[in-house]
C-alpha cells in the first residue's frame, strides 16, 4: 500500500466520523484533537475504523503516533504488510 493509499484511507475514515471537517482544512501536521477538535470518542472511532479498513491493530500506547496525518501515514505504512 502506498503513502497515497494510506492517506486516502485515513482521510476518508476521518471525514466519515467528523463530516464537519473539510479535506482542504487538514494539514499534514494538524493535530486531530488540538487543531481539528476531534473529541476522544471520535478519535477512538477512527482507531476502530482504521483497524477494520486496514487490518492494523493500534494499541493505546501508539495513539500519539497517529495524532496527525503525517504521523499516521508513516505509522500505518510501517504496520501494514
Amino acid at each position: 500500500m502506498t503513502d497515497a493509499d494510506i492517506r486516502t484511507a485515513f482521510l476518508e475514515e476521518l471525514t466519515q466520523i467528523a463530516p464537519d471537517i473539510e479535506l482542504g482544512e487538514i494539514g499534514e501536521e494538524d493535530h486531530l484533537q488540538d487543531d481539528l477538535e476531534l473529541d476522544s470518542m471520535d478519535f477512538l472511532t477512527l482507531v476502530t475504523a482504521l483497524h477494520q479498513r486496514l487490518g492494523v491493530d493500534i494499541p493505546e500506547i501508539d495513539y500519539p503516533k497517529i495524532a496527525t496525518l503525517a504521523r499516521a501515514v508513516a505509522y500505518l505504512k510501517g504496520r501494514i504488510g
